[in-house]
């Protein structure tokens, strides 16, 4: 694929995210900053503070968007947006802290977290056109890449396991699909298959379906992708599953024979083409349909 279909998508997801940013721009304005840049620089630590706190409470208004596309609850996308503005990481940074300060409520805790990131960041952004629309549109582009690449790995974990209740009850094969995946020996599977009437996972009645696709071909995390799967399927069988990989990705360069999975597969192809993966999942997964059946 030539195309960045991922580019593509999440530009046009940014775009419609810059009315949430103008939203907090007008805010700013009604308090009697002509711009981001200068609230930042606030020296009343106390007055900022209120101000974010105030912001933080408003209620819905313009809509935040997630990296596929998909609206975030008015709280959460207060939350983010200025995390992410003030170029930090709500979930992997800040969420930990949150705990250990001060604040009755929530939306508290939050406020003072963000004002004492307002003021680290204030010295080393100082220049105006720090928080204008174009620099901080890549600021979200960068974010909501994150976002979309574990929403997408979700998607798929949901497309396998609907073409494997599709599978299973065109053929009568006696298995169900969990609604989610399990954690064994330190690796997670995404998808897990069961037999029905079985109340537990064991060896001898599940199947374990680790899911992974990659949307570019090369890199350090091209070698961290391959090392991934090949671990968990060697977790798996070193504990007497049977572990069937399935792996969306445009380029590999994994020997696919040197698994030790009782089978897999793999479809070369870029996880942004949805409908052609669908068909080739299907058809590959009729393939292993004896397969199934012996569990």
């Amino acid at each position: 694929m030539l195309e960045n279909l991922r580019l593509r998508e999440l530009i046009e997801i940014v775009k419609t995210n810059k009315a949430f940013y103008d939203e907090f721009v007008q805010y700013l304005v009604n308090h009697g900053y002509a711009n981001i840049g200068m609230f930042v620089a606030e020296i009343d630590s106390e007055r900022a503070s209120n101000l974010i706190l105030s912001y933080l409470q408003q209620p819905e208004r313009a809509v935040l968007y997630d990296g596929v596309g998909r609206p975030y609850a008015n709280a959460r996308a207060r939350w983010y947006f200025l995390a992410w503005l003030l170029r930090d990481a709500p979930v992997q940074r800040l969420e930990p802290l949150l705990a250990n300060l001060p604040g009755a409520t929530m939306d508290e805790r939050r406020a003072y977290l963000l004002n004492e990131v307002r003021k680290f960041i204030k010295p080393l952004l100082p220049e105006a056109e720090h928080w204008t629309w174009p620099v901080i549109s890549e600021v979200l582009l960068a974010r909501l890449e994150g976002s979309r690449r574990a929403l997408k790995g979700s998607s798929f974990e949901n497309i396998v396991r609907q073409c494997l209740r599709e599978l299973f009850d065109k053929h009568s094969i006696p298995l169900i699909v969990n609604p989610a995946g399990a954690k064994l020996g330190g690796e997670t599977y995404d998808v897990v298959v069961i037999a029905k009437g079985s109340s537990t996972l064991a060896p001898d009645n599940s199947v374990l379906m680790p899911v992974k696709t990659r949307e570019t071909m090369g890199g350090g995390h091209s070698l961290l992708f391959t090392r991934d799967i090949f671990k968990s399927v060697g977790v798996a069988k070193d504990l007497g599953y049977t572990c069937i990989p399935i792996i969306i990705a445009e380029a590999w360069s994994g020997d696919l024979d040197a698994l030790k999975a009782s089978a897999h597969i793999y479809i070369k192809a870029n996880p942004n083409q949805v409908q052609r993966v669908v068909v080739e999942l299907r058809a590959k997964l009729e393939a292993l349909v004896d397969t199934f059946s012996n569990v």
